[in-house]
């Protein structure tokens, strides 16, 4: 490993990620946006999926890095479209080995006022849609020889939030799958981690919820007195991706700036 400097920030490189095939869902923006790019950077051939046009994402980057990723605009919660977009993923770059389990919704909601109907959309898209990812690439990784996975999580759940008991949930979820997960697949060589982010200021937290108060009782908490952009979440996915972890599997990572403690 090797620290560069490029236009946009400092990072550390992994030759292993040079040409890896890249798979990330929720790629083209908030924290998403960020892993696209750092993957881009490292030389790896990345494809996301995402709902939302990204086609102006994508020049950008191509811009900034001279990486083109592959955007496949569709729907995670359609299991059929989900393996639609690792298949094409693959024919482009080759089977998927590195996976980002990165797509969430933290739509605030209240226990009382929850229906089924609701309960369906948000575990569809934070639990469901990541079990499914993992399902769909793990055969491609098997004949490949090993691979990697990073299930995005969040502090929320450790810290006993309300305000999306949903979310948490979910959260909480994503540990067990995590663990499960890394355990039936370690002799196959496929690594399955997870990456709990703090409070990470996208222009969405930005617009809905970052407010002053908030912001800064967040801040008191946190050992670090700097808050997390999503930048922040990139060296973390990437170490969990390379081979520099080759024996780190069914873990949680916190990135937070020091709010939660395990051990």
């Amino acid at each position: 490993m090797q620290d560069i400097d490029t236009s946009e920030t400092k990072l550390t490189t992994f030759p292993d990620l040079t040409g890896a095939s890249v798979f990330i869902t929720g790629g083209g923006s908030g924290i998403g946006a960020d892993l696209t790019l750092g993957f881009l950077r490292q030389g790896a051939k990345v494809a996301f999926i995402g709902r939302s046009d990204a086609d102006a994402f994508v020049r950008q980057a191509e811009r900034e890095t001279g990486n083109k990723p592959l955007f496949i605009q569709s729907d995670i919660t359609d299991l059929e479209a989900l393996r639609g977009a690792v298949a094409q993923a693959e024919a482009a770059h080759g089977p998927v080995t590195v996976l980002v389990n990165n797509a969430a919704n933290d739509q605030r909601h209240e226990t009382l006022e929850v229906d089924e109907e609701f309960w369906d959309w948000s575990t569809s898209i934070n639990l469901k849609a990541y079990f499914f990812a993992c399902q769909t690439v793990i055969p491609g990784m098997q004949k490949a020889g090993g691979g990697a996975i990073v299930n995005m999580t969040s502090i929320s759940y450790m810290m006993g939030n309300t305000g999306y008991p949903i979310y948490t949930t979910s959260n909480s979820g994503i540990n067990g799958m995590t663990r499960s997960i890394a355990r039936e697949f370690g002799p196959d060589k496929i690594r399955v981690n997870a990456i709990a982010p703090g409070w990470v200021l996208t222009q969405k937290q930005l617009d809905k919820w970052a407010t002053p108060d908030a912001l800064a009782a967040h801040l008191e908490r946190q050992c670090l007195k700097e808050h997390l952009s999503p930048e922040d979440i990139v060296g973390a996915t990437l170490f969990l991706a390379s081979s520099a972890s080759r024996m780190i599997t069914g873990q949680s990572l916190a990135v937070d700036g020091g709010v939660v403690v395990s051990g």
